[in-house]
């Protein structure tokens, strides 16, 4: 791609999104401002300058405040867009209909994977994957967090088509995953695991491990570790070959059968998790019309929803924690840094009104000393919220990885670009509300009144 194609890109990306286009007509008009009342913001940067300490303090307090409020919209970022339908491009999950864990056949597995597509005008999906859940540890005689590892059991040939987050790796991350996926379908004992967990575990690329089960008991897998994920969305993740998983589970039940003895539990009840890719909402619908009307998933019987559905409905056991972090904790935050400036804004303005009053003299009018006093509490604020969204953003993504908050099955949130005019506007935003009424009372300053006293 040309430099200008990929300018014309960035550029259509830009206007699409009203938020981006109004922050930048924001900039624009404070660059203006700066330009045309160049006196006016040296004034007021004088000003700061008299009382140093408590401005360097309101700025601490208000990069703080910004920060948290950034991680906190952050994650409710990340969750709003995974719970929100797409109309194009969809992934449909596939579930048993009554129970939670879902838990069904494999023999379903062919089918569900070709949407219940039986005559050839059916629509089947563009692509699919399905998940096995295999969790175990490395010391069953002393079972920690740090030792449990839970795999995903899958077609390890769908990683780089249907799991989500890895369409953004760079070349070699990619041509490095590509190579540890053509060993995994050859050597079905190789396994992908994400950084964090083998540092957790104290293990590293090359080394063999032996996993034994807390979900299928008995069967128990030594694996070896071939890669490990690039940083990011999974590096408390792991990767198995379903057929590893599948084959142990056959040589159980036979030497079981051998003996006179039953099956494995779980034999029946293996399939956790069906995925489908479908290019549009009219294809989601004739596909999820087909397995719900199939006769072949009757025991245990089957529920089809889109990925987005699906996981609000897993996040429900989360939604108070959510709904306190959305109303409670944020507009919380955003009330103390008003509160915080309208303090320090209030104190500058009483040890001022002999200013405020000389200004009068001078000539400035009611507004532009009200103005005067706004300008300040915008400044501290719009800086240091443009400071403290700018370092996050470097800080959590480009430093740590990933903010470690781990919710449902997503370990870690990275900081979205629309932080950094978040930041800004957090700050500006209640600069203004705390400052509007010691900004009001600077305004209504008498001078008979001042200089009434000092006389």
């Amino acid at each position: 791609m040309s430099p200008l194609e990929r300018g014309a890109l960035w550029w259509e990306r830009f206007t699409s999104q009203p938020l981006y286009v109004l922050a930048a007509m924001l900039a624009l008009l404070v660059v203006y401002t700066m330009g045309v009342y160049r006196k006016q913001m040296w004034f007021m940067l004088k000003s700061l300058r008299r009382n140093l300490l408590r401005s360097i303090l309101t700025s601490l307090a208000t990069v703080v405040l910004v920060l948290v409020v950034t991680l906190v919209w952050s994650i409710l970022y990340f969750l709003d867009k995974a719970t929100s339908e797409k109309a194009k491009d969809l992934k449909a999950i596939v579930t048993e209909r009554w129970q939670i864990p879902s838990q069904m056949p494999f023999a379903y597995a062919a089918s569900l994977s070709e949407g219940a597509a039986a005559r050839p005008t059916d629509v089947r999906p563009d692509d699919n994957m399905t998940w096995q859940f295999y969790g175990g540890t490395i010391d069953p005689g002393k079972r920690t967090r740090e030792n449990t590892v839970f795999f995903f059991c899958m077609d390890p040939r769908k990683l780089l088509t249907m799991m989500d987050g890895l369409d953004e790796l760079t070349l070699q991350e990619r041509s490095d995953l590509d190579h540890a996926i053509d060993v995994m379908v050859k050597d079905k004992r190789k396994v992908v695991i994400g950084k964090d967990r083998l540092a957790a575990m104290k293990k590293r690329v090359g080394e063999r491990i032996k996993v034994t089960s807390l979900n299928y008991k008995d069967i128990d897998l030594e694996v070896e570790i071939i890669a490990e994920f690039p940083d990011g969305r999974y590096n408390q993740s792991a990767i198995m070959n379903r057929d590893y998983l599948n084959d142990a589970m056959d040589d159980y039940n036979a030497k079981q059968k051998a003996k006179g003895l039953p099956t494995h539990p779980l034999t029946m009840k293996s399939l956790n998790l069906v995925w489908l890719r479908v290019p549009d909402t009219d294809a989601y619908q004739r596909v999820a019309d087909q397995i719900m009307s199939s006769s072949l998933y009757s025991s245990p019987a089957v529920k089809c929803e889109t990925a987005s559905s699906g996981i609000s409905s897993f996040l429900d056991a989360y939604r108070d924690l959510l709904w306190g972090m959305r109303w409670l904790l944020v507009p919380s935050i955003l009330v103390t840094m008003s509160l915080v400036i309208a303090n320090a804004i209030s104190i500058s303005v009483r040890e001022r009104r002999v200013e405020m009053a000389v200004l009068k003299v001078l000539g400035f009018s009611p507004g532009q000393i009200m103005a005067l006093v706004l300008g300040e509490a915008i400044l501290i604020g719009g800086l240091s919220g443009a400071f403290s969204s700018g370092a996050t953003y470097v800080l959590i993504n480009q430093v740590a990885g990933g903010l470690k908050f781990p919710i449902a099955f997503f370990p870690a949130f990275l900081i979205p670009e629309d932080a950094l005019w978040w930041g800004p506007m957090i700050g500006i935003g209640t600069a203004v509300a705390g400052s509007f009424f010691p900004a009001w009372s600077a305004r209504t300053v008498k001078v008979s009144d001042v200089f009434s006293k000092i006389s």
